[in-house]
């Protein structure tokens, strides 16, 4: 079932519900360029033991609305806290992979975990994407500044690039071409304007606001978040369950999706 939720007066994101009758409710923010068919092996899956699994398309990618402002993390977690409330969600599980597990902890700040009982994070951008003096793992801001000017000036090879450092195990060129497209269903502009949330913002104090029980699942071979990031958010959030994912890179939830899924099944049911 797919419809929309306004957010603003002139803003509406996009929501796929799947199973809505589910026992249990999975709330899944997307990863930078990409939108929620990024978890299609888990809604092939999860809703076959019985859970509803809730994929947004954050403001500017996918089907969702495409503003030409608005992409800092408060603005995002605040369209988070609107679909939420018109969803009428309670006691459900918040879950997000890259700059989605950042706004997913920004969510959890900044609204004081409305509705949230669990957390989950997949190569979470925290508590910093870029690498600062008290940092020191990430990209460089030059680096994504870098991808910034690129995708203004040739958005299909810059997410080809970007597309070539996200996954550790081979994947097909059919495969490849398909997560290539959901890339180019963003816009330019929201494209850009999220990669600036990425360099700029950062969320140590946020980390400190999570109270909820927290599974952290990360590839070791990651090359866009690298596994020292999770490392930090599992010293932070108290509550909280690493899982290292050795054969897998930023793309966890596919290359290792069989594992990905049983820890996620076996977290939700603890």
């Amino acid at each position: 079932m797919g419809y929309y939720v306004r957010v603003e007066p002139n803003v509406k994101v996009y929501v796929e519900d799947i199973n809505p009758e589910g026992k249990k409710a999975i709330l899944f923010i997307h990863g930078w360029p990409a939108n929620h068919n990024l978890f299609e092996y888990q809604f092939d899956e999860l809703p076959k033991k019985g859970y509803r699994c809730i994929g947004v398309d954050l403001r500017g990618f996918g089907n969702s609305d495409k503003p030409f402002r608005g992409y800092s993390y408060d603005v995002l977690a605040d369209d988070i806290r609107k679909v939420v409330e018109v969803l009428n969600l309670e006691d459900f599980i918040l879950a997000g992979h890259s700059v989605g597990g950042a706004i997913s902890i920004r969510y959890m700040a900044r609204h004081n975990g409305y509705g949230v009982s669990k957390l989950a994070l997949f190569a979470a951008a925290a508590p910093s994407f870029t690498k600062r003096p008290d940092f020191p793992y990430g990209f460089t801001k030059e680096e994504v500044s870098k991808i910034i000017e690129d995708t203004y000036n040739d958005r299909p090879k810059m997410l080809e690039g970007f597309g070539d450092m996200f996954f550790f195990q081979y994947v097909t060129k059919p495969f490849s071409d398909w997560f290539f497209q959901l890339g180019l269903q963003a816009a330019g502009w929201a494209t850009a304007e999220v990669a600036t949330s990425l360099r700029d913002e950062s969320l140590f104090s946020d980390l400190e606001k999570v109270h909820v029980p927290t599974l952290i699942l990360h590839g070791t071979h990651d090359k866009v978040c690298p596994f020292p990031l999770a490392v930090a958010q599992k010293e932070v959030i108290r509550n909280s369950k690493l899982v290292s994912f050795e054969d897998s890179g930023h793309g966890l939830f596919w290359e290792q999706r069989h594992k990905f899924n049983k820890e996620l099944i076996q977290f939700i049911e603890k």
